[in-house]
């Protein structure tokens, strides 16, 4: 069973924001004494040279691993892909784990206010990995992979082996055990587990930390508590959850139970948002504080950015579709 949020398929197109969209650097923060660095240096080939960049296609996330290492995903052969931190690559793995979907933008003339903008194409038309959307890695170290057109999320043990899957293979629901193009996990300080299930629907959805189903909330729309799109999220230590709602271009609070707290408008259409250990937020290249307020930015540009990750030390990893992977050193 396919799903096809409503909507003409006409003109599908790879899932990332819509034209004409900020991906939320603000021009006017002030930069942040971050220096861009060429990362994963190039692979070398037998005789030594190297032989250019890595063949990353689409990088849709990063995350980092509790020992400082990076995971980069990527919507291509051996779509996990695990390097130290200075850029030497440790391993690869994950063919076969992600569908061959490929997620997509209906075309504007086709929209309407309580449906989808996006929908999938499956076979020939779909692409090797391409259902890879985001990566996240639990206290624990157990790394959480999202197939979004599969409609499933796999939690992998720290060697890469699934130990549990949220969600039901290739079937699309809005029920509690199935997603409707899933886009993001995380988790909150009590070991719960949060889903952003926004390309087919417009919701959260909560489970204790061994899968069983808690409660939900959101609908599409654009009030309090509502989802255009709901793409990315996060959680602080209070356990308070922050969810990027890309397609109305805002960032809305909740509490643990889903009672809307705030949202922060204006921020562009943010995908990837990354909490740090100092209690600030990465909105796409952008740092704030927990009510919203803007830190600074990261240098040159960062639009395209579909992830964020943050290592200990406060450098950033951000995860482009254009097949590449900004690190930011901080200075």
């Amino acid at each position: 069973m396919r799903s096809h949020a409503a909507g003409a398929i006409a003109g599908l197109l790879l899932a990332g924001p819509l034209a004409g969209w900020s991906e939320g650097q603000q021009p006017n923060a002030p930069v942040l004494p971050y220096r861009l660095v060429d990362w994963p240096p190039p692979p070398t080939s037998v005789a030594g040279p190297p032989v250019g960049p890595w063949n990353f296609i689409q990088v849709a996330s990063v995350a980092v691993t509790p020992r400082g290492s990076v995971l980069v995903l990527h919507r291509g052969a051996y779509p996990i892909m695990e390097f130290e931190s200075r850029g030497s690559l440790v391993r690869s793995w994950g063919d076969g784990l992600f569908s061959e979907g490929k997620v997509g933008g209906i075309p504007q003339t086709a929209w309407a206010d309580d449906k989808s903008r996006y929908s999938a194409v499956y076979g020939p038309a779909g692409c090797t990995s391409c259902g890879a959307h985001s990566v996240r890695v639990d206290p624990q170290g157990n790394i959480w992979v999202v197939d979004a057109p599969g409609h499933v999320i796999y939690k992998l043990n720290p060697q890469g082996k699934e130990i549990m899957r949220l969600g039901t293979k290739d079937r699309p629901g809005t029920g509690p055990g199935n997603f409707n193009l899933p886009t993001d996990v995380a988790f909150a300080p009590n070991g719960d587990i949060y889903v952003s299930d926004g390309y087919g629907s417009a919701r959260v959805v909560k489970y204790s930390s061994d899968g069983k189903f808690l409660s939900q909330w959101g609908r599409r729309g654009k009030g309090p508590g509502e989802f255009g799109l709901p793409h990315n999220l996060v959680t602080d230590r209070q356990g308070r959850v922050y969810v990027s709602d890309r397609d109305n271009q805002r960032i809305e609070v909740f509490d643990g139970t889903g009672q809307f707290l705030s949202e922060w408008t204006g921020t562009g259409g943010i995908s990837g948002l990354a909490m740090t250990s100092d209690d600030h937020i990465w909105t796409g290249g952008t740092l704030r504080d927990l009510d919203g307020r803007i830190v600074g930015r990261l240098p040159g540009t960062t639009s395209g950015a579909h992830g964020v990750a943050v290592a200990g030390g406060g450098d950033v990893y951000l995860a482009m579709l254009n097949g590449a992977v900004q690190k930011f050193v901080k200075q």
